[in-house]
């Protein structure tokens, strides 16, 4: 009988200790050393193979001109740079119930028409996996399904069968019988996923991989299996909406902090083509402490309304309660406004939100916020055919912004009709023609000045 040994693992970067360690001397996390029982002879038994090592001239490497898959979902490609690279793990989280699964068989009925995919269910029956995809309306064309979590078997039929995508839903429902932890340990996790990224370079067959969310929204598992994989997408929703946004987390073939809108309909995932237009509805002609503004996410604009509410504080604490912007970014703003313009928001309450569920990180939206600030503080009405772009610095200054073209060129195009912005941009774009009113600002003071 092989001798059981007990080891400890780092969730985070998957350091090895002989005993339990409240600290990690790898990575300095706290609390992140995991138990796990296994078998002394486990390692041994793995055969280990000598690989013929073949060494390619950097000039010599030839790449396909068709690279990549693409679906008829535009904004599931552009999620992912442009359509699924040939050879890419892409790794997908979200809340349970979000539609990950609904999401990826759709795109595995349009990845179906390069060749055989294979979609392998450790957490649902052939039947159930079938039922769904004809509820979405799926052809069923080359799709295969397979229900199996043993991580050698399913590594035999790929290499045999050679399909051209494959679905792992999820990852934590495999194991290898090499060792005898339980599936969804960290030793599991690792080893399944190294195996899958070696069938994935050495045969040029895409992955998507499945992966559970703790409580604290990270990926379950260590953290290493963010670093193995090529690209990490995640699955966000709102509870109560049926909207759906998928965020590009990493991405080594295109641009990260990629977002791509969907709807939650009976036949599944369909995708917000016009994702301003979704997120400017139900504003009225006249707004009081709102306004919109252009953020850039990945290589997209998206028109987005800030709103903010004033009140005087009952209590002798102000409250600061913000959805959708940074909460320390708030609090800068409100000291320069106080410092800058007189504007005393240090004994009220302040609410920031930004409707629709995503968050903003652009610090060209730092405008305006202060325009929504003073707004709905003075009482000033703004039209909702203007929006606001810039920066603001601790001096009151407003500073640059990148991609002012592509920005107003969106705004343009929905129809609006004036635009603040920095007055360092006026030379990068004064040659161009907009159908739109430019208002140059140099600080906060030239703000106030026009907003009384």
């Amino acid at each position: 009988m092989a001798k059981l040994k007990t080891v400890y693992i780092c969730s985070d970067c998957g350091y090895e200790s002989s005993k339990w360690l409240g600290k990690c001397p790898e990575c300095d996390s706290w609390g992140t050393l995991e138990e796990e029982v296994s078998s002394a002879s486990s390692k041994s038994s793995v055969k280990k193979k000598i690989s013929n090592t073949r060494v390619v001239n950097f000039k010599d490497v030839e790449v396909e001109k068709n690279y990549r898959y693409t679906t008829k979902f535009n904004e599931f490609d552009r999620v992912l740079g442009g359509g699924l690279v040939k050879g890419a793990v892409v790794l997908l989280t979200g809340n349970p119930g979000i539609g990950k699964s609904t999401l990826l068989l759709q795109a595995v009925d349009q990845y179906s028409q390069y060749g055989e995919v294979l979609y392998i269910s450790g957490e649902e029956s052939p039947a159930q996996v079938k039922y769904r995809g004809d509820r979405l309306g799926l052809s069923g064309n080359n799709i295969s399904i397979m229900s199996e979590t043993e991580m050698e078997s399913i590594y035999d039929y790929v290499i045999r069968k050679k399909p051209k995508v494959v679905v792992v839903d999820s990852i934590q429902t495999l194991y290898s019988s090499n060792f005898d932890s339980i599936p969804g340990t960290t030793t599991q996790i690792r080893e399944c996923t190294l195996k899958i990224v070696e069938l994935a370079k050495t045969h040029d067959i895409s992955f998507f991989l499945v992966g559970h969310i703790t409580k604290d929204g990270k990926v379950a598992g260590p953290k290493l299996l963010e670093h193995m994989v090529d690209s990490v997408l995640q699955f966000e929703g709102e509870e109560g909406l049926f909207y759906r946004i998928l965020r590009s987390l990493k991405n080594r073939f295109g641009s990260t902090n990629e977002l791509g809108i969907f709807n939650m309909e009976e036949k599944g995932m369909v995708e917000v083509k016009n994702p301003s237009e979704f997120f400017l509805s139900e504003r009225d002609e006249k707004n009081v402490g709102s306004i919109v503004v252009p953020v850039l996410e990945g290589t997209k604009i998206f028109l987005l309304e800030v709103q903010t509410l004033v009140n005087e504080s009952p209590f002798g604490i102000p409250k600061r309660v913000v959805q959708g912007f940074d909460r320390n970014r708030v609090q800068i703003l409100n000291a320069v406004m106080e410092k800058k313009i007189g504007l005393n928001l240090s004994s009220k309450d302040v609410f920031v939100n930004i409707p629709g569920g995503i968050k903003i990180y652009d610090g060209a939206a730092d405008l305006g916020v202060v325009m929504a600030m003073i707004s709905i503080t003075k009482g000033i009405e703004i039209s909702q055919k203007i929006a606001a772009l810039g920066e603001l610095g601790l001096r009151g200054e407003i500073r640059k912004v990148s991609f002012v073209d592509k920005r107003l060129k969106e705004l343009e195009k929905l129809g609006f009709s004036g635009v603040y912005l920095p007055h360092s941009n006026k030379k990068e774009i004064e040659n161009n023609s907009y159908n739109l009113k430019m208002i140059y600002l140099k600080n906060l003071a030239e703000l106030a000045e026009r907003m009384r």
